[in-house]
């Protein structure tokens, strides 16, 4: 590695030095107590899955270039010099972590290791040595936010397709438009997925509970936050938030994708509007008797999967379990308490990636696949993308013998007219 990329790489390194991520570096006494906490090494008993192998790998190159004992004697302080060995164990340290930060609440320092990866994933980036196709999605998705004038017409288009399906789920008065978009002063503006399993059924739900709410013309994934790009990150969430000013709405749901809400949630700093994720949205709804559901439609035992992004890391635990005592009277807990679930692994942009990582990511979520089978479930309910597409392959993988089901779909499906 030439001297001006090293240069480069450790001016990132150093703009991710907040006095926070310093204690996180400084504080690890190796005391193991985190590795049985994390699903990759409890599937893979292999030291390098520890989530403190995977902070020293970032930690040896701070104590090289950042403290006294590493540059003066660096052999005593294990220090390591940033070359193109270490990218390569800043490669497998990033992509092997999910981030669901299990191994934080299990830490008797709370040390964060999904903000040391994220040191190792804005190295990688400098470096020119991240996954492609993260960078490559993240820019479309710039570049849509970018041009989106030119694409509002297709995307109309789509949705008038989908009119009938919503219909079908939920009858709407006459005059009314089954999929409203750019409806100035809305209660709620609903930010999807691309494809008509995230439309239709919250479609239908808004419906139901006559919400006055209008869809984003984006796509609520941001594959900047995968790829660990801050400056991308704010450039994809910022055109919601453009979006939601312009057109003066109340509130901003996110639809279920866990990434997506924690980002506008708690990283997009300071709005004029409300965030939600949407199984909020919908357990307000049941709360205020805005909407009904019948208890017998699902009539098999259902468990539900915690999206770390949406659970651990935001809070929402109770309201998908509210709204699952109107949708069955056979719910199976996974785990006495779901802050400590096992992660789906898939996350962290590892389902992204797709085949590249399939192998991996059924071998490192082998303790997910036991903690499903052993609820005895047939259903099996999550809230977020990832998960459910995750948990699909496991499902084929481990031959779990559930139905994979999104919350939201479920809901949409149990309507009382």
């Amino acid at each position: 590695m030439d001297k001006q990329l090293q240069d480069k790489l450790l001016e990132l390194f150093t703009g991710k030095l907040s006095r926070q991520v310093q204690l996180y570096l400084d504080t690890c006494s190796r005391c193991g107590v985190c590795s049985d906490t994390c699903h990759v090494y409890a599937s893979m008993p292999i030291p390098k899955y520890t989530p403190a192998y995977r902070a020293e790998v970032v930690r040896r190159i701070f104590k090289k270039y950042f403290k006294a004992q590493g540059k003066l004697l660096p052999v005593l302080g294990e220090a390591k010099i940033l070359d193109e060995t270490a990218l390569d164990e800043l490669k497998e340290a990033a992509y092997s972590c999910t981030g669901c930060r299990r191994c934080m609440v299990y830490c008797p320092f709370g040390i964060d290791t999904q903000q040391i990866m994220s040191i190792a994933k804005l190295l990688l980036i400098g470096a020119n040595s991240e996954p492609e196709i993260l960078t490559m999605l993240a820019d479309m998705s710039i570049s849509k936010g970018e041009s989106i004038e030119e694409s509002k017409e297709r995307f109309i288009e789509g949705l008038k397709r989908l009119e009938t399906d919503v219909i079908d789920k939920w009858k709407i008065k006459a005059g009314k438009t089954p999929i409203p978009t750019d409806a100035q002063n809305a209660d709620i503006l609903y930010v999807a997925l691309a494809g008509a399993h995230s439309i239709v059924p919250a479609a239908a739900i808004f419906n139901a509970a006559g919400e006055n709410w209008s869809l984003s013309f984006f796509e609520a994934v941001n594959f900047g936050a995968f790829v660990g790009d801050p400056a991308k990150t704010k450039l994809i969430s910022d055109r919601i938030v453009n979006e939601a000013k312009r057109l003066k709405v109340k509130e901003v749901s996110i639809c279920e994708c866990g990434t997506a809400f924690r980002v506008m949630k708690h990283l997009s700093g300071p709005q004029p509007f409300k965030v939600s994720s949407l199984t909020e949205v919908h357990a307000r709804y049941l709360r205020e008797g805005r909407i009904k559901l019948d208890q017998s439609k699902f009539d098999l035992p259902v468990t539900y999967h915690d999206p770390c992004q949406m659970a651990r890391n935001a809070g929402v635990i109770d309201d998908p379990r509210f709204i699952l005592q109107h949708l069955t009277d056979d719910f199976r807990e996974m785990a006495p308490d779901p802050k400590y679930n096992w992660c789906c692994g898939g996350g962290g942009g590892l389902v992204a990636l797709g085949e590249e990582t399939l192998d991996f990511r059924m071998k490192s979520a082998r303790v997910k696949a036991d903690q499903v089978k052993k609820t005895g479930a047939k259903i099996l309910a999550t809230a977020c993308e990832n998960c459910h597409t995750q948990l699909s392959d496991l499902n084929d993988h481990y031959k779990m013998n559930v139905e994979v089901k999104f919350l939201s779909s479920m809901v949409a499906d149990a309507l009382v007219h």
